[in-house]
């Protein structure tokens, strides 16, 4: 069995501890991987500092190198996709649509290495400083420490990664200890791409002991990390004044109102809500329909879900493959059965397989039941009715998250009223809260996370502002 180990200073280290990675459709072990720990945290700081003092990489080189990347990851686009769909569970036509996502990324972040600018400051509007002219610049912050999950392991890696190379930056990557493999093939093709020696760092292993030695690490300058709230709360405390980025999921919203076209707007939920087995922080999990096209909402979404295909991620045919894990499949049996318990009711699914869980609806749920107002991270989405728009907006602000959230309606007037009085990151209308491209700014607000991602913007959070004055 292969064995794959850390990437630090251009070179590939082995160490005596290893874990395995498992195939989630077999739930066997694929490969084994090693271990990092404090000494090696400190050897990917060592040479992630010496890379960003004294080998420069001038923007358009960067540029280049991004673009190059972008290019080889096609090229190996089949071999990505086939790894997503192992050490994910994703189906092999998501995966591969993840892959080119990835593209789109990193050729976003080489434009980005262009475009770095500053402005003028018009100093001369002062007393007194008609002789003097200033500018800002956007100067790299240093050492980018880039924590990534498990749902989308090579997309959200290439947002942190690409944006952090576009701005100067250098990088310690943390993968999810479970998707390791897509990250290996990741920094090698950076690696064939031309990146110096220490700009891209892997270090894999278990997050919370990693976590310690990582945010010690003083010479680290900005983290930018994708997971729970739990963990973004503790690494907040952790990394004291330093910077930081964080998207840390939602049980995101969906508002249909009466003039919506039902057939359509129930189908698509139901995709938003069952993708990557709704292993997506902007997944559909709460659906609030106007109560007069409720029923026929219900019938509609449920006739989709019973049409899909659950099984093997590689078959071309599946629509939702295993969860990440029995454990987490496990988990959210409970929380469906919990809810039911209370009196929710299951209209479709409701059944675990291993680490399947079907997909499925549920409806007559109450706001303290898990399934709504915690973050499900499965395929489970509830349908909730509503008289007046704002009672639906209403119960949409009803949660400790504020990540994305849809709206469909042909009311403009509702329309305007959703987007201003919504609490949440970006508002969607007329298409689910699940809508993400990669160039738009992406992140929440409340427990959703600090900071926005997408490669302009990242660039941004990953730059400092210096200000230049000249007195003439």
């Amino acid at each position: 069995m292969k064995e794959y180990g850390l990437f630090i200073d251009g070179k590939w280290l082995v160490t005596p501890e290893k874990i395995a990675v498992i195939n989630k459709t077999t739930g066997k072990e694929s490969a084994f991987i090693s271990v990092a720990g404090e000494a090696e945290v400190k050897a990917a700081t060592d040479a992630a500092a010496r890379a960003f003092k004294t080998v420069k990489i001038e923007p358009y080189r960067r540029y280049e190198i991004l673009m190059k990347a972008s290019q080889l990851l096609m090229d190996h686009q089949k071999t990505m996709a086939i790894l997503l769909s192992q050490e994910v569970g994703k189906p092999i036509r998501e995966a591969m649509a993840e892959v080119t996502r990835a593209q789109q990324t990193l050729i976003l972040s080489a434009e980005e290495a262009k475009r770095m600018t500053g402005e003028m400051v018009p100093l001369a509007g002062a007393p007194n400083c008609g002789n003097r002219v200033a500018f800002t610049m956007r100067m790299p912050v240093g050492i980018v420490c880039a924590i990534t999950p498990f749902n989308f392991p090579l997309n959200l890696a290439c947002h942190k990664i690409g944006p952090a190379l576009a701005a100067g930056n250098s990088v310690i990557y943390k993968p999810a200890t479970v998707t390791p493999l897509s990250a290996v093939l990741l920094c090698e093709i950076f690696a064939e791409a031309g990146l110096p020696d220490g700009y891209l760092n892997l270090l894999t292993g278990s997050g919370s002991q990693l976590g310690k030695f990582l945010t010690a690490e003083q010479r680290i300058h900005f983290y930018s990390f994708t997971g729970s709230p739990a963990v973004g709360k503790q690494l907040m405390k952790d990394v004291g004044f330093r910077r930081v980025a964080m998207e840390l999921g939602s049980n995101s919203a969906n508002i249909v109102h009466h003039d919506a076209n039902i057939a359509e707007v129930a189908v698509l939920c139901a995709k938003h809500a069952f993708a990557n087995a709704g292993q997506v922080c902007i997944s559909c999990q709460r659906v609030y329909v106007h109560r007069s096209i409720y029923h026929a909402f219900c019938e509609q979404a449920v006739a989709y879900t019973k049409k899909l295909v659950v099984g093997d991620p590689l078959d071309p045919t599946t629509d939702i493959g295993p969860m990440i894990s029995e454990q987490e499949a496990i988990r959210i049996e409970k929380w469906v059965n919990e809810a039911t318990a209370k009196g929710a009711r299951i209209l479709v699914g409701g059944k675990r397989k291993d680490a399947w869980y079907e997909p499925t609806i549920v409806t007559d749920v109450q706001t303290d039941m898990k399934v709504i107002s915690m973050e499900a991270f499965a395929p489970v989405f509830s349908i909730i009715p509503y008289d007046t728009i704002e009672e639906a907006i209403g119960m949409v602000n009803d949660s400790i998250y504020g990540l994305q959230a849809g709206v469909f309606t042909n009311c403009l007037d509702v329309a305007k009223l959703c987007a201003m009085k919504i609490e949440t990151g970006g508002v969607i209308i007329n298409d689910g809260a699940t809508f993400r491209t990669d160039n738009m700014p992406y992140g929440g607000i409340k427990e959703s996370g600090i900071g926005r991602e997408g490669p302009q913007y990242a660039v941004k959070e990953m730059t400092e502002e210096k200000l230049i004055v000249f007195n003439f």
